[in-house]
């Protein structure tokens, strides 16, 4: 998720300032507070969440929520002279948890929190509000908590709840900056767009900015692989490579029950899903040859690397920017033909976004070769191409398209904030035991990474071409509606990919003879390009989009998706994940063999969607302020004219939110929902496709759907064929659904 700042203009118009109220965090209590078993330096403290604070399908989901302290120079030879505090928040899958894969979460920025995904996108629950105006959670359908375990993690330090240094200060909404001590800065905005609480010790109060935080994805790696060194080490109920009785033959193509760990890296996480495999592989190897010691650290088993919507290569996606905004399947022109061919000259031009990115990773390469971020000239050099790399997508945003959705104008309406509310109410805040306030995003996090042109800096092509020969799976998905990670660029990333592999897993020129002969599949770099895009078939009448897949490297484009894929089509997104982590056909769910599969169907996307089909209203929220708040919002709340209710801001003094018409049974913490309100009983309710089916199991199609059908929401429903394979016990309910013209979710 990126961040995005007002203009200068509307920032001068800013008037009085009210002392913003207190809201700071309760003391953090936990269950368990405990030293690593395998680095008595590094903490761990945890506990259960009160029922209620995040409603699962089945109560008997358990969750955890803590922190895991690396104290200073943990990272050795990195420079780390701070404390890295990282939150996180697991929860058990719905089935059989003991033998379930375990799936970690990331959502991107650099700097923007993974609780995004978890009450936005693949959680276990999400946020609504009711008739009184409180928020309360319900379980989400189609989490992917279905079929996995699920680790999410705020990481690098300093974002969403992770923290060096628990800091009392002021932080102002309408410029993501924090102020300390709490007194808040004389810039006259209202007293409801400042909060007074605990933060992270970056302050704009601080002269020379904040750098306790990691600058570049290769030291986040670092950071992650020992988080995750503790982790594991603290739950090894939930490490598929310590289990008993279970063997992973991690072959060059292998399809066998899903029993590693999987990570999922959405937007930067394009960056951050290579990097971060690539590393904990590597790790590995140097336990495997005695360069770390066997018996202080843990393998990481790796199965499956996914990327949502991911900036991998800006080499390759940035020349997509304006070929997409001027000819895409929506057929929206957010650019026109000059537009255009000013975009695609600012990128390939001589002196261009190009060359300066070719050298930057050659300075790079030469003083840098480790990512750390240490050499200030090449740091330079590399941050100056990120900013002349902006050129190519001016066009775009001077004409006010969403980046995350080139259906709607700015403000975007998608998702919702109202999560953030709900987090930081202190019961919530005490239930999880945060120790900080919870901020989206940070703007010092993402600072820091621009200084060094992180996002510039490249290798990840390489990285997920290295990842597929150490047998792990390689997974892209892309909404076909976001345009900052466009599915062309995600397309031609793929391709990229299997480039890398002309000579795997063999030659096409080599033969066997004899009775003895065994087909050597194809490689990469020719059988990936031939294999067709097949229909996604999501249920009995839907077809939700098509993948491209041959052995372990996959692309898939979903219909009618922005940016945040699984918050647009989540029946869809589940659908792809499921079937990605137990190796089977992304097309129809059903088993195959990876060393001979290839899928088959036309060898490009053509479908067109219709770009009037989703037409949401936006609403401003306060702690959104930069993403979902209109001028007219801005001038407004400036002149005082507006109210603030339930943390949405509504610009005529006179007016108020309309709240639901109908209150649904919500949890809260240490309240929560009865099975019964809960829609626990039994008995199966219809889903979307009017089939039914329970809260478990993932979709196997034995047929697809008629190509009339094909689509978004409002495809006709009927034909096809196919079974819900239901993993384990069943309890099943209806989701209710929240009324309310402010609440998306």
């Amino acid at each position: 998720m990126e961040l995005f700042t007002l203009p200068p203009s509307l920032l001068a118009l800013v008037a009085c300032f009210v002392l913003a109220e207190a809201q700071y965090p309760p003391p953090a209590s936990y269950q368990n507070i405990l030293n690593s078993s395998l680095n008595p330096k590094i903490t761990v403290a945890y506990k259960q969440p009160d029922a209620g604070t995040c409603t699962t399908a089945f109560s008997t989901q358990k969750q955890y929520t803590g922190y895991i302290g690396l104290p200073p120079y943990t990272l050795a030879p990195i420079q780390q002279d701070y404390s890295i505090n990282t939150f996180f928040w697991f929860v058990e899958s719905r089935q059989v948890p003991e033998t379930s894969p375990l799936t970690i979460w990331l959502n991107g920025g650099p700097g923007s929190s993974s609780m995004v995904g978890f009450f936005n996108e693949v959680g276990p629950c999400e946020v609504i509000q009711t008739g009184d105006g409180s928020y309360g959670t319900q379980f989400r359908m189609y989490g992917w908590d279905r079929t996995s375990n699920m680790l999410f993690i705020d990481q690098p330090n300093q974002v969403g709840f992770s923290y060096d240094t628990a800091t009392n200060a002021s932080y102002d909404f309408f410029h993501g900056e924090t102020f300390e001590p709490p007194t808040g800065p004389s810039s006259g905005l209202p007293g409801y767009m400042y909060m007074n609480g605990t933060f992270s010790s970056a302050s704009s109060s601080i002269p020379n900015g904040n750098n306790n935080t990691a600058n570049t994805t290769e030291i986040a790696a670092a950071a992650t692989w020992h988080f995750l060194q503790t982790w594991l080490a603290a739950f090894p109920q939930y490490n598929p490579a310590v289990r008993p009785n279970v063997t992973n033959p991690k072959a060059m193509f292998t399809s066998t029950e899903p029993v590693g760990v999987n990570l999922f890296s959405e937007s930067y996480g394009g960056k951050y899903g290579p990097v971060f495999a690539r590393h904990f592989e590597q790790q590995n190897q140097y336990r495997s040859n005695g360069t770390l010691p066997m018996n202080s650290t843990l393998a990481i088993q790796l199965e499956t690397v996914g990327i949502m919507n991911g900036l991998v290569d800006d080499l390759i996606q940035d020349a997509t920017f304006p070929q997409f905004a001027f000819n895409n399947t929506y057929g929206i022109q957010a650019m026109d033909l000059t537009d255009q061919l000013n975009g695609l000259s600012a990128f390939s031009g001589i002196g261009g976004c190009r060359d300066q990115i070719l050298a930057c990773r050659s300075a790079m390469n030469s003083t840098d070769p480790e990512g750390y971020g240490d050499v200030d000239a090449t740091n330079a050099m590399c941050e100056s191409a990120q900013i002349n790399c902006l050129n190519v997508s001016a066009a775009y945003f001077a004409n006010g398209y969403d980046p995350y959705d080139i259906r709607q104008k700015l403000p975007s309406p998608d998702p919702p904030a109202a999560y953030q509310e709900y987090l930081n109410n202190a019961s919530v805040l005490a239930a999880i035991g945060a120790r900080v306030n919870y901020t989206e995003s940070s703007s010092y996090v993402q600072n820091e990474f621009v200084e060094t042109g992180d996002t510039i800096r490249g290798g990840m092509i390489e990285d997920l071409a290295y990842l597929l020969r150490q047998g792990i799976r390689v997974a892209l998905v892309y909404g076909d509606a976001d345009f900052l990670c466009n599915w062309y660029g995600g397309e031609a990333v793929s391709l990229a990919i299997a480039a890398e592999l002309a000579n795997y897993p063999a030659s096409p020129a080599v033969s066997l003879n004899g009775p003895a002969a065994v087909a050597i599949p194809a490689s990469y770099a020719s059988a990936f390009p031939a294999a067709g895009y097949a229909d996604i078939v999501v249920n009995n009448s839907y077809v939700g989009g098509v993948s491209r897949q041959f052995g372990n490297l996959s692309f898939s484009r979903i219909y009618d998706a922005g940016h945040f894929v699984p918050y647009f089509q989540p029946e869809t997104a589940f659908t792809v994940f499921t079937r990605i982590i137990e190796g089977n056909d992304i097309s129809t769910g059903e088993g195959i063999n990876l060393s001979t599969f290839g899928s088959v169907g036309p060898s490009r996307s053509n479908h067109t969607n219709n770009p009037t089909a989703y037409s949401p209203q936006p609403t401003c929220w306060i702690r959104s302020w930069n993403s979902t708040c209109s001028d007219s919002d801005t001038k407004a709340m400036l002149a005082g004219s507006g109210v603030v209710s339930y943390g949405m801001f509504i610009p005529n003094s006179g007016g108020s939110v309309s709240l639901p018409t109908s209150s649904v049974p919500v949890g809260q913490p240490g309240h929560p929902v009865s099975s019964s309100s809960a829609g626990h009983q039994s008995g199966s309710p219809a889903m979307s496709d009017g089939s039914t089916t329970g809260l478990t199991g993932v979709y196997t199609a034995t047929g697809t759907p008629a190509p009339t059908q094909k689509g978004g929401a409002g495809a006709v429903r009927g034909g096809g064929e196919g079974v819900w394979v239901r993993l384990g016990p069943v309890v099943v309910g209806l989701m209710g659904v929240g009324v309310g013209a402010v609440v998306m979710l």
